[in-house]
C-alpha cells in the first residue's frame, strides 16, 4: 500500500511538472487574419490627346500638358503673374479632362480637344512663353474635383466685383453645381473699358437678335430687366411689356464681345437704338481671370485661387 502511494505520489509529481514545463514554454501566435494590401492605384501615365487643329484642319496627337501649354498661352496674358497662369493651368486641365469624361471630347470633330474657342479652348503654340512653361509645369497633373470628379471649369475675364452663379451667368439649364457660388472677385486691375462700358446697338440689331431666339418683335418700345439673380446680373429682360427673354442669351445673340456682361446698370431705349451700361467682362461664372491677376499679385497660390472662385472643391494630382 505505501509503495503504491509512493508510486501514485510520483506520478503527480511528474504530471505537476510537465504541467509547469508546458505553461513556460513560448506559445505560438494566434495567426492574424490576412490583411488584403491597400487599393491605392499609383499615378496614372501623362494621357495623349488628339487635337483638332481648325488652322490647318489636321488631327494632331501630342500629351496633354503640350496641349495645356498652348492653351494658356491662348486663354491668359503671358507676362501675368505664374501663379495667375497657374490658375489657369489647372482650369484649362479640368475643362478638359471634363469634357473627356462627359462627353467624349469634341464627338463631331472625333477627337479630344478642339484649338477652335467656339467649340472648346483657345489655343495658341505660338505665344508659349517661359512664364507659360513655368506654370504648366508647377501644376502638371492638377485637376479639380468635386466628389472625385472633375468640375465644370468655368472662367471668364472680369466678373466686375462679383461672380455669377450658372443659371444667371449661362442660362444653365440643369441643377446649379454645389461648387458655384457667388463670391467677391478683386477685379480693380482690369482696364477702365471693362471696369465701367456703354455700348449702344441699334434697334434693328437687338430685334434681329431675338428672332435668332425664336421672339420676333416688330419694335422695341421697352426693354427691361425682369428678373435678376444672386450677383445682381440680368438674368431675365422683358421686351414691351410682356415678351420674356433670357439676358444671358440675348448677351450671345447680340455679340458677347459687345455686350460685355450683364452686370447692368443702364437699360434706356432711344429712338433708334438701345443703350447697355455695366461692368465686366464675360459671363462671370466661375474663375476671374483679372481676379486671378490681382490675387496672385496679392502673394496667393494657384491653388488658394481655384478654392475662392470654386467651393467645396480639391485639386488633385492625376498623374506625375
Amino acid at each position: 500500500m505505501i509503495r503504491k502511494a509512493i508510486v501514485h505520489a510520483a506520478l503527480c509529481v511528474l504530471m505537476c511538472l510537465i504541467l509547469v514545463g508546458c505553461s513556460n514554454r513560448p506559445q505560438p501566435k494566434p495567426e492574424l487574419p490576412q490583411i488584403p494590401p491597400g487599393q491605392q492605384e499609383a499615378p496614372q501615365a501623362e494621357p495623349e490627346i488628339t487635337v483638332f487643329m481648325h488652322e490647318t484642319g489636321e488631327k494632331k496627337t501630342m500629351k496633354i500638358e503640350e496641349y495645356i501649354t498652348g492653351v494658356v498661352a491662348g486663354e491668359m496674358k503671358t507676362d501675368w503673374p505664374v501663379e495667375a497662369l497657374a490658375a489657369q493651368a489647372i482650369i484649362a486641365r479640368t475643362f478638359t479632362m471634363e469634357a473627356m469624361e462627359t462627353k467624349g471630347g469634341v464627338p463631331d470633330r472625333g477627337t479630344q480637344a478642339s484649338t477652335d474657342i467656339k467649340e472648346f479652348q483657345a489655343y495658341s503654340a505660338k505665344d508659349v512663353n517661359d512664364n507659360v512653361r513655368k506654370a504648366v509645369q508647377m501644376t502638371r497633373g492638377m485637376v479639380i474635383v468635386y466628389q472625385g470628379k472633375p468640375i465644370k471649369a468655368w472662367f471668364h475675364a472680369s466678373a466686375g466685383g462679383i461672380t455669377a452663379t450658372a443659371k444667371e451667368g449661362l442660362n444653365y439649364k440643369e441643377a446649379e453645381p454645389p461648387y458655384i457660388q457667388s463670391v467677391q472677385s478683386p477685379d480693380d486691375l482690369a482696364p477702365e473699358d471693362i471696369q465701367n462700358w456703354t455700348i449702344i446697338f441699334p434697334k434693328e440689331s437687338v430685334m434681329a437678335a431675338m428672332a435668332k431666339m425664336g421672339k420676333k418683335v416688330n419694335d422695341i418700345s421697352s426693354l427691361e430687366i425682369a428678373q435678376k439673380g444672386p450677383s445682381g446680373r440680368a438674368a431675365m429682360l422683358v421686351v414691351n411689356k410682356n415678351t420674356e427673354i433670357s439676358a444671358p442669351e440675348l448677351r450671345v445673340a447680340l455679340d458677347s464681345t459687345k455686350l460685355k456682361s450683364m452686370l447692368l446698370d443702364k437699360i434706356q431705349v432711344n429712338e433708334d437704338s438701345v443703350t447697355f451700361a455695366g461692368k465686366g467682362y464675360g459671363h462671370g461664372v466661375g474663375m476671374s481671370q483679372w481676379g486671378a491677376n490681382r490675387m496672385a499679385k496679392n502673394g496667393k497660390k494657384p491653388e488658394d485661387i481655384i478654392t475662392h472662385y470654386f467651393k467645396g472643391v480639391q485639386v488633385e494630382k492625376r498623374w506625375n
